[in-house]
């Protein structure tokens, strides 16, 4: 492990022996080689700590070593060996804190055996343990070889590694490995734990210049020319340069009394600290956050502020440091500037890193230990970042522009003026803010100290503001400030002293509830009356920056899982209109209670939604997590109890409910709480349980507008855009949760016919999305017609009601799953029975539009499938289909282009219907029908055996036709075939009388001759349009009505070939010339077609003369 060089050592001299000292000799007599027989831990051996071991052990925990030489004129080599031995780490927690991302492990971190991972440094140390294979100590310094044992893929590597400590910290580390990591390496973590559990097998020495001190002249000379020799390559030129400035009598290094000892502990004005690299810890953070949230740097990143919340909770001043600068380097992403340029908003990972950095500042301000100085440091340090202008915002987007909020403590000064006027408030503001703050209040001392209240403690609380009924204690702060001081207790290593002031706010906050509902039940009608309210909460708890619900829940739990001590608990656990008897609290499952009942006053809170994305996600995630930790404690009877009472203090609390009787028009809904309550509930209180369902299914937002009038929150009022709904962004989540909450109920009344009506009506009133009833009405049906039993006609009438709405409020707009809705009401109706048929049949113009009612409901119910699934008889299966018949015959009067063939075929079995969908075609013909719809319905008539009524359409057809010159792959080609081989297959009339109707429409030369050719193949009326020719008279060219048309064809390609002359390119000459060959096959035709077709080719010589080469290509086929 590389790391930087060790600080600057503190300069070492005897003064404390005299010039009559001989050399050799210690201070106090005895041996000077090092092996007393006391060198290892007495807490190892049998038998009473001695005296020095005790205050060797105290002095290595508080005093630098320095402070020590100065006090005593004299020290004996014993108390020093002691003093050193007692000045490393005894606990292995630190040592693996340093070496790896997880909490500090046990105590006697043995083994490595565990479930984490083995490539940690940590548990690799551990298992290097034995493979230290030299080991010294000098001092206060140790030194070391460790050997890593080969392996398939590296050879073996010895590493050489030292560690200097001071105050059971390790100061320094260095290792020849190279490796580079913000933790310590395996090879450091095998030396310090080796010292730790077997300190008799290392031998304690003096620091070096106690040593030194002790050899003659003699022994000095050699030991040098020795130290020189074998590290000649190495030493040489500094021991040379050292020797040229100790020779000069005005050298710098003689104007200093004694000389640096690396090995003889830290001088006083060291900061005694464990080894923290810090230039490998800014490195890593900016190599996290240059990978951009990819290969898991956001989970390191938030390793490394766990690791920080570690550092802190063991009172280790190396979190601050570590946090400055992880902050320093996030501060200097470039992506911050480059976001604000683009007006973009960063990723929601990296806003949730600010936000965790911004929480983790508040909390180390507000260590109720620091020193002024320090704090004012950190104060400068936050002010300089909060001055950045790319410095993130709180919510994320928009500017938040509440007061300062140690104003309205009781307990804290005045804020800052120019924060008062910053229009908004960043990640680091309530930090800032938290330096205002102190823990002197006498009050809050004494929550903090003690368990126990006795009245004369509080003698001139007479308005009972300290403590309540029961002489538990109260604290009166914003409750956001409130619990950041119990999560900085909590951080830094004071879970009772946490649990004492957490017991204390959620007190406060119960009584506060109590009040509340006091206070509505006492202006109750006249609120009512208003019909309007004023949110009463600007900053919710849940979905907070501080999170403060999720800490004090956090603080409880932990505390009722871990024996603390801690015996207080208010005795209103219970709702009573009567106070209640005190009662002594039992065990930790009482802050299990108040941590639930916490949860559920803090859920239950009426607040306004925040503004931006952001915090609008925030507010939802919260809610989550909250509630899915709430999922975790089992609930007994007890619990039960708590659950009644805070959901009729919910239903009951007006404007300080969210499930209230007056509810703030952009109030956070209460659907996911709602839904938990309910589940929770429904076992053992059913009836309130669906009440409080039911009072959260509202959705006012989606309502009706805000009141000009309400200026209850000025700074909110412009978020609602120029249509009805405000920017909600997390608006379809939240109809999402709606929308279980009611399916939830759905599902929890099936076979309850009462309930399942009043949670229709719920559901008809507040959802207002079609999605979601559709989603609602599916749920009911596959609940209604569960496999194993049959099926529940209520909830299937439930299911077709909510399908009925459906159709209503999605016939007049836009929706892509349309016509799966209307084909899922067809199913549900035909399950709850035939009536359900017969009325959405009845009133299909309210549901659907009339090409749905044709195309899926009246044919889906007249189809076989649906007949046999009804079991129906011969006299309902002929009214079924008199219902869908008239259904058809008015969807082809209201709509006879898409409903016309609809109707007609569902009509085939009744002639008086079939002929009254017929007229009603003919009627539509001439003016609402194309071509297309009426070749078409003539299509289909021909098929079903009825030429004539086809014919009769096809000419109607050709009246709306119109095929010019170039149209030659138009879609109704075929259809103008067909309609001529029709006629000609009725007779010389028909044909005669179609003919002048395609000479008005068509004007295409190719389609024409192919009619012409067509036409003369076979005599009119002797074949039908599929048999064979039969012998007869063909009709004559030169008579009509073939010469009309055989004029009109040779007039299109004469009109063709000038249209196509106009823009004709060389690259068409040979396409042309195919135009042309056909051309004069049907000039041929007539009496005089060559001369014509001769007179024709002449005029294109003329005319197109200057087309020289085109015109060789008309000479050389054509003459």
């Amino acid at each position: 492990m590389a790391e930087r060089g060790p600080p600057a050592k503190r300069l070492c001299c005897r003064s404390g022996f005299g010039a009559t000292c001989r050399a050799g000799q210690r201070a106090a007599g005895g041996p000077c080689d090092g092996a007393a027989a006391s060198q290892g831990d007495p807490s190892r051996r049998r038998g009473p700590e001695s005296l020095l071991d005790i205050a060797a052990r105290r002095v290595a925990e508080k005093w630098p070593y320095q402070r020590v030489e100065e006090r005593f004129e004299r020290i004996p080599e014993p108390v020093q060996r002691r003093i050193v031995y007692w000045s490393f780490p005894r606990s292995e927690r630190e040592i693996c804190m340093y070496s790896s991302f997880g909490t500090g492990g046990e105590e006697t971190g043995s083994g490595g055996e565990s479930g984490d991972d083995t490539r940690l440094p940590f548990r690799k140390g551990v298992a290097l343990l034995e493979s230290v294979v030299l080991f010294s100590g000098t001092g206060f310094h140790l030194s070391g070889t460790v050997r890593e044992a080969a392996t398939a893929s590296e050879p073996e590597l010895l590493c050489h590694v030292s560690v200097s400590f001071d105050r059971c910290k390790i100061t320094s580390v260095t290792c020849s490995c190279g490796n580079k990591d913000i933790f310590y390496c395996a090879h450091v973590v095998a030396l310090s734990l080796y010292r730790v559990r077997k300190p008799e097998q290392v031998k304690l020495r003096l620091p070096i210049s106690e040593t030194l001190f002790q050899m003659n002249r003699d022994q000095l000379q050699k030991f040098v020319q020795y130290l020189i020799t074998v590290h000649h390559t190495e030493v040489l030129p500094t021991a040379q340069k050292l020797a040229d400035e100790i020779l000069s009598q005005n050298s710098e290094i003689n104007q200093v009394h004694g000389a640096p000892d690396p090995t003889a502990g830290a001088s006083v004005d060291d900061e005694n600290c464990w080894h923290l690299d810090e230039e490998q810890v800014q490195e890593q953070v900016k190599l996290f956050l240059s990978q951009g949230g990819y290969h898991g740097s956001g989970k390191q990143l938030n390793l490394l502020f766990c690791k920080v919340r570690e550092m802190l909770k063991m009172r280790d001043s190396n979190g601050a440091r570590m946090l400055t600068l992880i902050t320093e380097q996030f501060m200097g992403d470039p992506r911050l500037a480059l976001w604000r340029q683009q007006g973009t908003a960063m990723t929601d990972k990296y806003r949730q890193l600010w936000d965790e950095l911004g929480a983790l500042w508040m909390c180390i301000v507000l260590n109720p230990h620091c020193k002024p100085e320090q704090k004012g440091c950190w104060l400068r340090q936050l002010r300089r970042w909060n001055g950045v202008d790319v410095c993130p915002l709180e919510d994320g987007n928009h500017g938040n522009e509440l007061a300062n909020l140690t104003n309205a403590l009781p307990h804290g000064p005045a804020g800052n003026p120019d924060l008062l006027m910053r229009p908004h408030r960043t990640v680091f503001t309530r930090a800032i803010e938290a330096c205002d703050l102190h823990w002197q209040d006498p009050h809050l001392q004494h929550i903090l100290s003690t368990d126990h209240y006795t009245n004369h403690c509080y003698h001139d609380d007479l308005d009972s503001s300290l403590l309540d009924a029961g002489w538990w204690p109260l604290w009166h702060e914003h409750v956001p400030t409130a619990c950041a001081r119990v999560d900085a207790l909590r951080s830094h290593g004071y879970p009772r002293e946490a649990l004492r002031l957490a017991v204390a706010i959620a007190n406060t906050l119960r009584r506060q509830q109590q009040k509340q509902l006091e206070l509505f039940r006492t202006h109750k009608n006249e609120l009512l009356n208003r019909g309007v309210t004023s949110i009463t909460n600007l900053e919710g708890w849940v979905g907070h920056p501080l999170d403060p619900i999720g800490t004090l829940f956090g603080t409880l739990m932990e505390s009722g899982r871990v024996d603390l001590n801690v015996n207080f608990i208010s005795s209103s656990t219970f709702y009573n209109p009567d106070p209640p008897a005190q009662r002594p609290p039992e065990d930790g499952e009482s802050f299990v209670l108040l941590a639930v009942e916490t949860a559920l006053i803090g859920l239950g809170q009426q607040r306004v939604m925040p503004e931006g994305l952001y915090a609008q996600e925030k507010v939802c995630r919260n809610e989550e997590q909250l509630l899915a930790k709430l999922q975790e404690v089992d609930l007994d009877e007890t619990l039960v109890q708590i659950f009644r009472k805070q959901t009729t203090f919910l239903l009951e609390a007006g404007p300080y409910s969210g499930l209230g009787e007056i509810l703030y028009r952009e109030s956070v809904p209460m659907h996911t709480f709602a839904k938990y309550l309910f589940t929770s509930l429904l076992p053992h209180d059913a009836e309130l349980a669906y009440r409080i369902a039911l009072r959260a299914m509202r959705l006012p937002v989606l309502e009706s507008p805000a009141p000009p009038a309400d200026l209850s929150r000025p700074h909110h009022i412009v978020s609602v855009v120029p249509n009805r709904y405000p920017r909600w962004f997390t608006l379809s989540h939240i109809e999402s949760q709606q929308c279980e909450l009611a399916s939830t109920m759905l599902t929890a009344a099936k076979g309850d016919t009462c309930k399942l009506q009043i949670v229709l009506e719920s559901i008809q009133k507040n959802i207002h999305s079609s999605s979601h009833n559709f989603k609602l009405a599916q749920d009911a049906f596959k609940i209604a017609t569960l496999m194993e039993s049959l099926p529940d006609l209520t909830l299937l009438k439930v299911s077709l009601e909510l399908g009925l709405q459906v159709m209503r409020m999605t016939l007049s707009t836009m929706n892509w799953r349309r016509r799966e809705m209307v084909r899922w009401l067809v199913t549900c109706a035909t399950e709850v029975g035939v009536f359900a048929l017969d009325s959405i049949m009845q009133n299909w113009f309210t549901l659907f539009t009339p090409t749905e009612a044709t195309s899926v409901v009246a044919t889906t119910v007249m189809s076989n499938s649906t007949i046999m699934r009804l079991h129906l008889d011969c006299n309902q299966q002929e009214n079924l289909a008199n219902s869908a018949r008239t259904l058809a015959l008015q969807c082809a009067m209201k709509d006879p282009q898409n409903c016309a063939l609809s109707a007609l075929t569902l009509c085939e079995k009744d002639q008086i219907a079939f002929e009254t969908a017929y007229q009603i075609v003919l009627d539509a013909a001439a003016t609402e029908m194309n071509c297309t719809q009426l070749f078409t319905i003539a299509h289909y008539m021909e098929h079903r055996g009825f030429p004539s009524r086809a014919y009769k359409l096809a000419t109607l057809a050709m009246t709306h036709l119109n095929l010019s010159y170039n149209q030659d792959t138009h879609p109704a080609i075929n259809d103008v075939l067909w309609a001529c081989a029709l006629s000609h297959s009725l007779g010389k009339n028909e044909l005669a009388a179609v003919i002048p109707l395609v000479v008005k429409s068509v004007k295409c030369a190719t389609v024409l001759s192919d009619i012409l050719r067509r036409c003369t193949l076979t005599t009119p009326g002797m074949v039908t349009l599929h048999s064979r020719r039969t012998s007869g008279k063909l009709m004559s060219l030169d008579k009509a009505p073939l010469r009309q048309l055989l004029d009109a064809t040779i007039g299109a390609y004469i009109n063709t070939t000038h249209s196509r002359l106009t823009h004709i390119s060389p690259r068409h000459y040979s396409e042309f010339i195919e135009f042309l060959s056909k051309a004069r096959e049907t000039f041929l035709m007539a009496h005089d077609g060559h001369m014509q077709f001769t007179q024709f080719i002449d005029n294109l010589k003329q005319i197109y003369k200057g087309k020289k080469k085109l015109m060789m290509l008309v000479r050389e086929r054509f003459g």
